[in-house]
């Protein structure tokens, strides 16, 4: 499981290094074998282990294809997905593209969720994370299953 934020930087090919506390895991699970493509819902990109993209693709090629959102979500991240692997001092490159999209400059944020990461811009991801602190405080704001995770 991968949990946490981390401020990374990228170099100027775009390169950037997997914090140290990740790449062993990903190197025994996917011989350091990931994805990158878009997020479907925020501006920011999705790292799969290869492991957890292939269940991805799997459930997509499931969906009924005559269904327009169905196939523009899987453009979207199909379409958009991109081979890479860990070098040997643990750096992966961003394609360009994909860096635009997320706005990625040299300051990012790598966060883990669960079975995969975001890559974010660390300006985005910081008022992001200011917007989601603020309106789960208002009251009534969580749901009483979402609290009863967390007490």
């Amino acid at each position: 499981m991968f949990r946490g934020a981390n401020a990374i930087s990228l170099d100027a090919k775009g390169r950037l290094a997997m914090p140290s506390r990740y790449r062993d895991e990903l190197v025994l699970r996917c011989a350091g074998q990931l994805i990158v493509t878009i997020d479907a819902v925020d501006s920011c990109l999705s790292v799969y282990p290869l492991p957890e993209w292939e269940l991805i693709e799997a459930k997509l090629r499931e969906l009924p294809s005559f269904r327009e959102e169905n196939r523009r979500l899987q453009r979207l991240l199909i379409g958009n997905a991109v081979d890479l692997e860990l070098d040997s001092a643990g750096r992966f490159l961003v394609p360009p593209r994909l860096r635009e999209y997320a706005g990625l400059d040299k300051r990012a944020m790598l966060v883990g969720q669960l079975n995969k990461f975001q890559l974010w811009n660390e300006d985005a991801w910081n008022t992001l994370a200011d917007a989601d602190l603020a309106a789960i405080k208002q009251p009534g704001a969580m749901p009483a299953e979402l609290r009863d995770l967390i007490l």
